[in-house]
């Protein structure tokens, strides 16, 4: 199994920056794509940006122009660069990894989560 532990999180005003990060750990494993969602009381979780293991990145409209995801392949971490942000980015963001799980036989698919890290935009 895959465990990922995400950190960068906090309190930012409107229009700053901050930039999470999500590290894999775990046995064999090889992660296809990371991602990152987040959810916002009351509203459903919604993928923000994603990255494969080529190094191909798709953004929601919401964050594309200000977001950046990129990923270090030997560190199995991945980033979300925010910036310009706004109140209506404030959520928890959650990290994804799809992967291959080398230790099972056959070899099979996994998704992990993270356990999530708050962003709150002061207007």
């Amino acid at each position: 199994q895959v465990q990922l532990v995400e950190s960068g999180g906090g309190l930012v005003q409107a229009g700053g920056s901050l930039r999470l990060s999500c590290a894999a750990s775990g046995s064999t494993f090889s992660i296809n794509a990371m991602n990152w969602y987040r959810q916002a009381p009351g509203k459903q979780r919604e993928l923000v940006a994603s990255i494969d293991s080529g190094g191909s990145t798709n953004y929601a409209d919401s964050v594309k122009g200000r977001f950046t995801i990129s990923r270090d392949n030997a560190k199995n971490t991945v980033y979300l660069q925010m910036n310009s942000l706004k109140p209506e980015d404030t959520a928890a963001y959650y990290c994804n990894a799809r992967y291959i799980d080398y230790s099972r036989f056959p070899p099979a698919m996994g998704d992990a989560w993270g356990q999530g890290t708050q962003v709150t935009v002061s207007s």
